[in-house]
């Protein structure tokens, strides 16, 4: 009897110990598959030429780090690579990065406008009904772009890009009680100086397994990323990015 109800107080020391520490410290990490759709344009002037590209998968991650200390935000961090390249036959003359390519040349194009999101966020609302998030993102792009001509390969005009960008971030969750469902929306944005980004994904998310030790959501949503730059690092550009994701995300 004895031995029962000591089994019995560690079980309970030990629960609430963990309960505890996920109230004073939660961990998310997760990462998300897209295949976007990409469309758009660039130059070094704000007469754009327009490219084709091709459809490439983009494997995103984050972590997100959340505590109950009053007044200081929580941070998230998250890697979003942003690629693609294509074939295109240009319908006039195109000068980029010093390099003058003629009309109807056939140029190998490529973007790069991979970006590291650096969040700080507090939690407005928190229970298992609704959620929501507001705060400010410093979103580092760090890439490059670049035309090369498809029968001369040696021929290539590349700009490179590295600018810090402040955006606003917002985030919401309602779930559906005694489902394991929740619907989920996420985004930031910013407009000045005629230039435009944002990045917006919603969708819906599913309880896989939750417990004391550690939860698992699976999520799947829609994203649709629009950068509009004009003179960052001497690159104009009207890029779009549209797909359905993927994603897997832990919570310890």
């Amino acid at each position: 009897m004895k031995k029962t109800a000591l089994m019995l107080s560690l079980s309970s020391v030990l629960i609430c110990g963990s309960a505890a520490a996920d109230t004073l410290l939660g961990l998310y990490v997760g990462t998300d598959m897209w295949r976007p759709s990409a469309s758009g344009s660039f130059a070094n002037d704000n007469q754009l030429q327009e490219f084709n590209f091709n459809d490439e998968s983009q494997l995103s991650y984050y972590v997100a780090l959340e505590h109950p200390v009053p007044l200081l935000p929580n941070l998230r961090l998250q890697h979003n690579p942003l690629e693609s390249d294509g074939v295109t036959t240009i319908n006039a003359d195109f000068t980029f990065a010093g390099e003058t390519f003629n009309a109807q040349a056939e140029l190998n194009n490529q973007i790069d406008l991979t970006s590291t999101d650096y969040v700080l966020y507090y939690e407005v609302l928190d229970n298992d009904l609704i959620s929501l998030d507001l705060g400010l993102n410093a979103k580092h792009i760090d890439g490059s772009v670049a035309v090369a001509e498809s029968v001369n390969a040696d021929r290539i005009a590349m700009q490179n890009v590295s600018q810090w960008i402040p955006m606003l971030y917002t985030s919401a969750t309602i779930g559906l009680p005694l489902t394991g469902f929740e619907l989920f929306a996420e985004g930031s944005f910013v407009s000045y100086d005629g230039s435009r980004l944002f990045d917006a994904q919603g969708g819906v998310a599913y309880a896989l397994l939750d417990n004391l030790a550690v939860d698992l959501r699976l999520k799947l949503g829609y994203r649709a990323v629009n950068l509009r730059l004009d003179d960052i690092d001497d690159l104009y550009a009207d890029m779009n990015f549209r797909g359905i994701y993927a994603g897997v995300e832990l919570h310890f």
